[in-house]
């Protein structure tokens, strides 16, 4: 498990993978990322304090991310991270959260006192496959009403089940309301949601041209920032 990068590509950012609670959804039909996760505060602290010390402040901006959403990190994690952006002079800081805590997003704006890109795992703007297939309980119906609270969505894309059509319209609605975003090909893993392969030729010669596309992050791998496993 590597749990610290630095970025140096698109949006140069270090970037950190801490430990948290239990996700407060941990339904996604899609997720075996939640397993990183514990109840034990000293054991986080413990990991998570060493993971922030890496965090040198070179790029002067930074990733935190957690196998749920950055509300549910520790109170001594949250505070540590305050101190590193104050002690590394951090200018931009980037979160992920899910839906249920999107009325929370400007409460943690202002304990951190710098700008926070909040990012969220919108994985498809079709409301049924999101919901009946993926189980992603995120209750919006339009790309508007997800722009109004989060700054970066992140799409899963190549997921049996899928069809071009749907991809190509996530990528649209991604590239027409949002400024930034991050898209996902979806890489098998211990759950029942498989990968399609042939949708995974098709997107990438499609789509090729998002590698030179500054506002958008294609992972190929989902260990494409250097984190995780």
């Amino acid at each position: 498990m590597e749990r610290y990068n630095l970025i140096t590509k698109k949006n140069p950012r270090e970037i950190v993978l801490l430990k948290g609670r239990p996700c407060a959804w941990g339904k996604c039909t899609f997720c075996d990322y939640i397993s990183d996760n514990s109840t034990d505060d000293a054991e986080m602290a413990n990991l998570n304090f060493q993971i922030l010390s890496r965090v040198s402040g070179r790029a002067g901006a930074l990733e935190v991310i957690n196998s749920g959403s950055c509300f549910e990190l520790p109170k001594s994690t949250l505070y540590r991270i305050r101190q590193v952006i104050k002690e590394k002079n951090i200018q931009q800081l980037f979160f992920e959260s899910h839906w249920i805590y999107r009325n929370r997003l400007q409460e943690m704006r202002e304990f951190m006192g710098i700008p926070i890109i909040f990012k969220i795992g919108v994985e498809t703007f079709d409301n049924g496959f999101r919901e009946n297939v993926l189980n992603k309980h995120a209750s919006f119906r339009t790309p508007e009403e997800v722009a109004f609270y989060f700054d970066s969505p992140c799409i899963m894309v190549c997921i049996k089940g899928q069809t071009k059509e749907m991809i190509d319209n996530d990528i649209r609605i991604l590239k027409k309301y949002f400024r930034m975003g991050t898209i996902n090909v979806f890489t098998n893993n211990s759950t029942a949601i498989q990968q399609d392969a042939q949708l995974v030729k098709w997107f990438l010669k499609k789509y090729a041209y998002l590698n030179e596309d500054s506002s958008i992050e294609v992972l190929y791998q989902n260990t494409d920032f250097g984190v995780g496993y």
